[in-house]
């Protein structure tokens, strides 16, 4: 079996220092494509590394099908692990640099033959098995060294930021080939490390949000593990809200006036806000944040719900949409995203809906209030 199972794995690097790790409880299914994202420093490269077996765990337990791994040997976990350095020996051709691997352990030459030649046209790496690593493109390399993984047929594939030497079209391509991969290899569980959300929100069936760090002994390092869909549609704090999506969510300061489990209505810039949440456990007059996704702002001159009132004071266009910058007077702003061909100037006048539906509503604390309405997983 390839589940992999954190039971409150905890890492301190030296006494004295804070937490990089702390409690993790976390199960990855077999054959499951999960995904450690977050900002820099966060330890979702160490906890990767971990399951590698090259760095200790200084609490907890670390299993891997039912067998407990950490005081196992990295070569004996069955794991291979794609870095973000391609690490090609360059006087070594395609074909030798992926069966090198195989032939360190003495395995027999038929057999590595047609483990490479099956990695290689799964990789669609066949015509280049006699170049060099010099005679190759980047994303052609990341692919070698993927190859390099998979003739070694693991129980567990680890890929610890593959794409960040790459330029945005080879991040494409090479992230549908990942897509791929997993589909052919449905039987090994894959961990992919990254701190770009797009990659993760598209590639894994399971996001494993970490907290910046370090942290204090009673901050968990996980901030909230679900579908891509769950960390969007349903965050659990401000902290998740701001992390997933781009452009980030808009947050507007405002008052709880009166709520029931179905939904609650705030005060916003001096208007009445409906929002379908579940705010009955905050005290009366509570103060809050509201959020909305650029995406979910409409402009309209009339309607149900509140219409603001925001003058453009910059506009991007990126060819599939616009991005509308709008000022609500004083330091508070709302980004908005509209279709490409939209026609908006900087300086120009336009009225916003809040719709219900689409609010979170935030805490003092920077917790979620429930979302009522039905979301897609």
């Amino acid at each position: 079996m390839s589940t992999i199972e954190f039971k409150q794995v905890s890492k301190r690097f030296s006494h004295g220092l804070p937490l990089t790790i702390n409690k993790v409880d976390l199960r990855i299914e077999q054959g499951e494509f999960c995904a450690f994202v977050g900002p820099s420093g966060c330890g979702k490269s160490t906890l990767l590394r971990m399951v590698a077996g090259l760095e200790e765990i200084t609490s907890g337990d670390l299993l891997i099908g039912d067998q407990r791994v950490n005081d196992i040997a990295p070569a004996k976990r069955g794991v291979a692990m794609v870095f973000q350095s391609y690490a090609l020996y360059p006087h070594m051709t395609v074909y030798e640099n992926m069966a090198f691997g195989l032939r360190t352990i003495g395995a027999d030459k038929v057999a590595i033959d047609k483990k490479v030649r099956e990695a290689a046209q799964i990789l669609q790496l066949t015509p280049l098995l006699d170049r060099l690593p010099k005679a190759l493109s980047g994303g052609q390399r990341q692919r070698v060294a993927i190859g390099r993984a998979i003739v070694k047929q693991p129980r567990v594939f680890l890929f610890d930021e593959p794409l960040s030497n790459l330029d945005a079209s080879l991040r494409v391509q090479t992230r549908l080939e990942i897509a791929k991969l997993h589909r052919e290899m449905a039987s090994s569980s894959m961990i992919y490390v990254t701190h770009d959300q797009v990659e993760a929100m598209t590639l894994a069936q399971k996001v494993v949000l970490l907290n910046t760090g370090p942290r204090i002994e009673e901050q968990l390092s996980i901030a909230q593990v679900g579908t891509p869909m769950d960390l969007y549609h349903r965050p659990r704090s401000r902290f998740v809200a701001e992390f997933i999506g781009s452009p980030r969510i808009n947050l507007l300061p405002a008052r709880l006036l009166r709520a029931n489990p179905a939904s609650a209505t705030f005060e916003v810039l001096g208007q009445e806000v409906e929002a379908a949440v579940d705010a009955t456990h905050l005290p009366a007059r509570a103060n809050v944040l509201v959020g909305i996704r650029p995406e979910h702002v409409v402009v309209a001159e009339s309607g149900e719900g509140a219409l603001m009132r925001g003058s453009v004071t910059h506009v991007e266009r990126l060819g599939d949409a616009t991005l509308l910058y709008l000022s609500l007077g004083g330091a508070l702003a709302v980004t908005v995203r509209v279709e490409g061909d939209a026609s908006r100037a900087v300086g120009q006048q336009i009225q916003i809906q809040l719709l219900r539906e689409a609010l979170h509503v935030f805490d003092d604390h920077g917790n979620a209030c429930p979302r009522t309405p039905q979301l897609p997983h």
